[in-house]
């Protein structure tokens, strides 16, 4: 087994031709990275290409990066309730940088449920496979508009 969790915790390389852009984070003030880690590895073996933003990220944050690296999703952990106060600045955050209706917004993490996201116009997710599912229909409804 243990050869088998070394796999999983290995970096995946970079997708050579990239199926999507994600930016991911957690949002301000959460610091707890181990779950957007595990996301960000999966949606990166689904051959997308992830913009890791760290811990501690204002909602401006999300949304200039997206807009400078053409984003296709953001993706947002919310681990903490602080974090999950914060959530309503995303909206305005992603509509200020003229992204509204170009870039799917996507949230999970322990402090959140699908309540939460819909209140901003987000998918919610609670596994890393799900994340994945998420990021594809996400291209999928893109690509179709």
């Amino acid at each position: 087994m243990s050869w088998l969790k070394s796999m999983m915790d290995k970096e995946p390389p970079e997708p050579e031709n990239p199926i999507g852009i994600v930016v991911i984070g957690n949002l301000d003030p959460d610091v707890h990275e181990a779950s957007s880690e595990q996301v960000r590895k999966a949606l990166k073996r689904a051959q997308f290409k992830v913009v890791k933003l760290g811990k501690k990220v204002p909602a401006e944050v999300f949304a200039s990066k997206a807009k400078e690296v053409n984003a296709d999703i953001i993706a947002v952990s919310v681990n903490t309730t602080p974090a999950k106060d914060n959530l309503p600045k995303l909206l305005p955050a992603i509509e200020s940088t003229g992204l509204k209706n170009r870039v799917g917004l996507m949230i999970g993490g322990a402090a959140v449920q699908s309540e939460d996201a819909e209140k901003i116009g987000a998918i919610y997710g609670k596994t890393k496979e799900e994340a994945v599912a998420i990021a594809k229909k996400i291209l999928e409804e893109k690509k179709a508009k």
